[in-house]
């Protein structure tokens, strides 16, 4: 299983980034995936997750009402839109694939994980 982010970059305080995470294996389209971040210094956190067929989400408080995960199927592919975002979202991004179809804010409900990509914000 393979897991590919692409789509960080610098952006302005209040900007939009989206992220993309292809992931190889047929085996995607009946798992949760995830998101996860790691700010310099700071402990891996959760950003967000999606259940097997998009029906259920969960995100960390902290990105609430401004970032929206979704996936495509026929493409194997999960995004995270970032909206307004903050200096503090500053962070490599991490997509991860779960145990099972659905998927918690747990590093420990993840067993797959990208190499990540980096999102800078700019105050």
């Amino acid at each position: 299983v393979q897991l590919v982010e692409s789509g960080g970059g610098l952006v302005q305080a209040e900007g939009s980034l989206r992220l993309s995470c292809v992931a190889s294996g047929r085996t995607f389209h009946n798992l949760g995936m995830g998101w996860f971040r790691q700010a310099p210094g700071k402990e891996r956190e959760f950003v967000a997750s999606i259940s097997w067929n998009g029906g259920s989400t969960v995100y960390a408080d902290s990105v609430k009402a401004r970032f929206t995960v979704s996936r495509d199927r026929a493409t194997s592919t999960v995004y995270l839109q970032m909206n307004s975002l903050k200096s503090e979202d500053t962070a490599l991004y991490y997509c991860a694939r779960a145990r099972s179809s659905f998927s918690g804010s747990s590093s420990r409900d993840y067993i797959y994980w990208g190499k990540g990509t980096l999102v800078t914000v700019s105050s």
